[in-house]
């Protein structure tokens, strides 16, 4: 429960990003006319026997430590994610914008 609450800022941030950013394509891009001339080519064989492996378990006497640990309550410092979506003149779709809410 603890790992979920310390990485729910972390998917939170994640989640802005990856719909905060606004992206407008400025131009349009053109690839390069290239001629090429090859033969195909011939990938090599190969014959490749691997080990044979056996794992079994046994049990083992072995010294290990005893460790008593004690909790207690502290108040520390929690990231708190503050994200400023740039405006969109062209209007976000009402899913984004109701995800965008339940983020912040």
């Amino acid at each position: 429960m603890k790992k979920l609450f310390y990485m729910l800022p972390l998917f939170a941030a994640t989640f802005a990003f990856s719909v905060g950013c606004d992206v407008d394509q400025v131009g349009e891009g053109e690839l390069p006319d290239v001629d090429v001339e090859a033969t195909e080519g011939e990938m090599p064989e190969y014959d490749v026997e691997g080990p044979d492996v056996d794992v079994t378990s046994e049990e083992e006497q072995v010294t290990v430590p005893d460790v008593d640990v004690e909790q207690e309550e502290k108040t520390i410092d929690v990231p708190d994610v503050d994200v400023d979506l740039p405006d969109d003149d062209e209007g976000a779709t009402t899913d984004e914008a109701e995800a965008v809410e339940e983020v912040e």
